[in-house]
């Protein structure tokens, strides 16, 4: 299979999308392909970028959002957020999107990624992200191994509360709205137990018989195009 590096430029001129485009593509096709398809097909399987990443919004006072321009300014831009994620949950609902199941698969695809990374397991996790997702956490385990020699995770069941933060799509084609990916932004907040073991097996941090609240905000990304595709992390926002 041929690889191809693809670089993509983001824009972001509608108000409910993000487009992508392709700026290059770097292969290294044979005269013959050239020959017989006269282009290269290119099919792309993630952005490779969170969109407006979630950050949350500062509250202010009812007063300064009703009788100030910042205030009118702040509420037109707190409508267009949630204009952006109504319009992507309905797109997704066309799809036959549940929250309820979406939810399940979540909470599972959290708790399959965490005990890849505890374990190590490069391969099996290299199917539950994206491509940029997974270098970054192939360099975050190479990392840790540097300074612990194995760790235990677990995650107690069931979790405390999860729920969706926001939605974007981002478009890959202005003449196919159909074409796009979607990301949906989650919380979730759950108790876990770690234990961290240096090369001679002793403990060196955490406790295992010890639950601690933790709160991670990740976004997840589906293609609404590609047959077959599935929820993939793509990001993790800071908290």
């Amino acid at each position: 299979m041929q690889r191809l590096m693809v670089n993509v430029a983001k824009e972001a001129k509608s108000p409910t999308f993000c487009y992508v485009r392709l700026l290059s593509v770097k292969a290294n096709p044979s005269p013959a392909q050239i020959q017989r398809s006269g282009s290269i097909n290119v099919s792309m399987t993630s952005p490779g970028f969170v969109y407006e990443p979630y950050a949350p919004r500062e509250k202010i006072p009812f007063w300064r959002r009703c009788f100030t321009r910042a205030g009118w300014k702040r509420t037109k831009d707190d409508f267009l957020l949630e204009l952006k994620s109504a319009y992507a949950i309905a797109k997704l609902r066309k799809s036959g999107y549940s929250k309820k199941q979406f939810y399940g698969e979540a909470v599972e695809l959290y708790k399959e990624i965490n005990t890849h990374i505890a374990s190590g397991d490069k391969g099996s996790l290299r199917r539950c992200v994206t491509e940029t997702m997974y270098s970054a956490l192939k360099n975050e385990i190479k990392s840790r191994e540097e300074v612990w020699k194995s760790i235990y995770w677990e995650l107690v069941i069931p979790i405390q509360k999860i729920r969706t933060l926001q939605a974007r799509l981002i478009g890959v084609d202005r003449d196919n709205l159909d074409k796009v990916f979607v990301q949906l932004t989650l919380e979730f907040l759950s108790k876990q137990k770690f234990e961290a073991y240096d090369s001679s097996g002793a403990v060196v941090s955490g406790d295992r018989h010890k639950e601690v609240l933790v709160r991670d905000v990740w976004v997840f990304e589906k293609s609404m195009f590609h047959p077959g595709s599935y929820w993939r992390l793509c990001g993790r926002i800071k908290v």
